[in-house]
């Protein structure tokens, strides 16, 4: 226990602080603009950024990923916040908490491994597109100075890790962000700044219930928002968790995770924040930045409160530009080049997958309905396919008797197929089905096996079934009504 204490915390003491703070600088704008989309007060953001990234260090399944509030949460809190109120998005976000731990208590973060490479690859490359289309907004209709800031954040960015000895410790975002406050400061530019964002909170956060009402009209209006934001929130944590694991190399706990993220959210309602879940953008800073263990997640949380509420007047000089430049060299190196190449080698079905979970989460902004959108495709052309291996083949097996040999899988996608496979206008005494290299999934291939077997009887062909392995013949004798009386009398009086 030692060790992996060790191995968790203290492996990288240098490296994880330095990027938990790059992490915590590039935290506070997109914290306050995630509240301005939620329609709260900036310190609801940078509260629930806070008290997200702390608790997920200690109760997370990710060593080294951000955890604070999000753009998809904040997305769908807004209704929220609009009819009902700041309170109700406090209890709304303890009640996702509790749900995310329920669901990590049933394991089911085990349900990623249905999320294929092609929607992991899509989803990158949707975030990585949105990441940069964000920073617009900086770069439009504004003077030459951010222009030239922005370029030469990019510089730095890029050129400073080939500085002899210093180039490999110190985190070029971080050089950046000082570097260009300090020039702003020194030049007295007339751009943009962090304080422009909105008013930085000048307290620490505190214990509070949320003021609502307990009973069962208070629990309807804020379930179904819970239930969204639990669902969200998982699978973006759970998407960043794996691009993360990709990153380092290393495994992580997707179950622990969602208990995890649970845990976060219930403390960050208690303590005034917006709901939050797992963040692709700052996970990706904080890895390139050197971290790798739970310290910089931690880190990153403490180093964010100290800053808004006790540095805030140096906070608020930082020039917007250079926070812009950070999150261009995250967009840039988010997105996955590679998938562009490989557009030639892989099969289509893979292609349109990845392409579509891009265009769906670029054109709802909603990196979740992208991510389901490309899941179900998935799962289609992979039914699909398997349902194009079966085959059935047959043979004269004496005078008066066929022998039909069926291969392959046997489900919804097939079910069909199977059917359409045997003449019934054949004249025969008997008919032999060799199951032996095939089988039966779903109630579909039952039901289809079913008709086969009562059309060549209603045709007066007797049926012999051979070599049924032991999962059909179980499924099989518990939905199949061919050998069942009773039940074949009910199904043909039902036609």
């Amino acid at each position: 226990m030692q060790k992996t204490l060790k191995q968790e915390w203290l492996s990288n003491p240098r490296g994880d602080f330095l990027s938990g703070l790059v992490v915590a600088l590039a935290l506070i704008p997109e914290a306050i603009a995630f509240s301005i989309i939620a329609g709260v007060d900036p310190k609801i953001g940078l509260y629930a950024s806070f008290s997200m990234a702390v608790v997920s260090a200690f109760a997370g399944g990710r060593p080294g990923m951000i955890s604070a509030a999000t753009g998809a949460m904040a997305l769908l809190i807004v209704h929220l916040v609009k009819d009902h109120g700041l309170e109700y998005l406090l209890a709304a976000t303890i009640l996702t908490g509790i749900l995310q731990l329920i669901a990590g208590y049933l394991n089911l973060g085990n349900l990623m491994r249905f999320v294929s490479r092609a929607v992991v690859t899509g989803f990158v490359n949707a975030l990585a597109i949105l990441i940069f289309m964000a920073q617009l907004p900086e770069l439009t209709n504004v003077t030459w100075h951010v222009y030239a800031m922005t370029a030469a954040g990019l510089v730095i960015i890029y050129l400073f890790p080939y500085v002899p000895l210093v180039g490999k410790v110190i985190p070029s975002p971080l050089v950046t962000i000082v570097g260009l406050t300090i020039v702003s400061i020194l030049l007295g530019l007339d751009i943009r700044t962090v304080g422009d964002m909105g008013q930085l909170p000048d307290a620490l956060p505190v214990f509070l219930l949320p003021q609502v009402p307990l009973n069962f009209e208070t629990l309807q209006i804020i379930f179904p928002y819970s239930v969204a934001l639990a669902i969200v929130g998982m699978l973006e944590s759970m998407m960043t968790a794996t691009i993360v694991d990709d990153l380092t190399d290393t495994p992580s706990d997707k179950n622990r995770e969602c208990t995890g993220q649970g845990y976060a959210n219930i403390a960050t309602g208690f303590l005034g924040g917006m709901a939050g879940c797992g963040m692709i953008g700052q996970s990706v800073i904080n890895v390139k930045s050197g971290g790798r263990t739970r310290l910089s997640t931690l880190t990153a949380g403490i180093l964010l409160l100290i800053m808004v509420v006790f540095l805030s007047d140096w906070i608020r000089q930082i020039p917007m530009a250079a926070l812009v430049s950070v999150m261009i060299m995250v967009s840039v190196g988010t997105f996955s080049w590679d998938s562009i190449a490989k557009l030639k080698t892989y099969p289509v079905s893979t292609n349109i997958v990845t392409v579509a979970t891009v265009i769906t989460v670029v054109y709802t902004h909603n990196l979740a309905i992208g991510v389901l959108v490309g899941i179900l495709l998935a799962a289609m052309f992979f039914a699909n396919k398997v349902g194009r291996y079966m085959a059935v083949t047959s043979a004269l097996s004496g005078e008066g008797a066929r022998t039909y040999t069926v291969s392959g899988q046997v489900f919804f996608a097939s079910s069909e197929k199977f059917f359409g496979s045997f003449d019934f206008k054949e004249v025969l005494d008997k008919v032999v089905i060799d199951l032996s290299r095939a089988h039966f999934w779903d109630i579909s291939a039952v039901t289809a096996l079913d008709k086969v077997v009562l059309k060549f009887r209603r045709e007066g062909t007797e049926v012999e079934l051979i070599g049924m392995n032991e999962a059909s013949a179980t499924i099989v004798d518990r939905f199949g009504v061919h050998d069942k009386p009773e039940e074949v009398e009910k199904l043909l009086a039902s036609h």
